[in-house]
């Protein structure tokens, strides 16, 4: 496995302060010991904390996206689509509950700053390229005629939530064990009517 980069190490490192103290609390000098980088090094790379701590959230949903692609280009019909929305979300959750507790509290933060453009422009660009994806079965009939604006809510929104309620606490079971219940779920709420069904 490749050594990390400077520039990961510094995420790492931010990450770990946040879950400890908080992002209100964290200091660029607590990252900058964590790290075990310099301060010049710290401004080299993002400039102040504030871009840390977008770049913590833009790196976050590129690499959930990363898993989604995958997972989607895997998938060999409507359903198994609709399943892999919720089953990546789900999963990277679980494999990263920190960094998914940090971008479930910090978009508002994230679009308020100076990198809020970026994170608008690489939320564009996941949905778009989602859309892409799932256009040849919605050509084909395989959904309800639903507006487009709330087709990902729709399908993520359940897990989305059950995801918060977990990382709370507040759940009486494991994440994973409400993941097919809640594809299936989604998949039944956005599929085609029967008399809407492709013949």
């Amino acid at each position: 496995m490749p050594k990390p980069s400077r520039k990961d190490s510094i995420l790492t490192a931010a990450l770990a302060c946040i879950t400890d103290v908080g992002a209100d609390a964290t200091t660029i000098e607590m990252i900058r010991e964590r790290s075990g980088a310099s301060i010049g090094s710290l401004y080299h790379h993002f400039g102040n904390k504030d871009r840390i701590l977008a770049s913590l959230y833009i790196e976050g949903l590129r690499r959930y996206a990363e898993r989604l692609d995958a997972q989607l280009a895997a998938a060999t019909g409507a359903s198994e689509c609709i399943g892999a929305l919720v089953s990546s979300y789900i999963d990277w959750v679980v494999e990263n509950p920190d960094w998914a507790r940090f971008i479930l509290h910090s978009r508002g933060r994230v679009e308020a700053g100076e990198m809020g453009e970026q994170l608008k422009t690489t939320n564009r660009e996941h949905y778009a390229r989602l859309q892409t994806r799932l256009q040849s079965y919605r050509d084909q009939g395989c959904f309800r005629d639903l507006p487009l604006d709330c087709f990902a809510s729709i399908i993520v929104g359940p897990a989305h939530d059950m995801a918060r309620n977990w990382l709370a606490g507040r759940l009486s079971k494991h994440l994973t064990d409400y993941r097919e219940v809640l594809a299936e779920s989604a998949w039944i709420a956005v599929r085609a009517l029967p008399d809407q069904s492709p013949q």
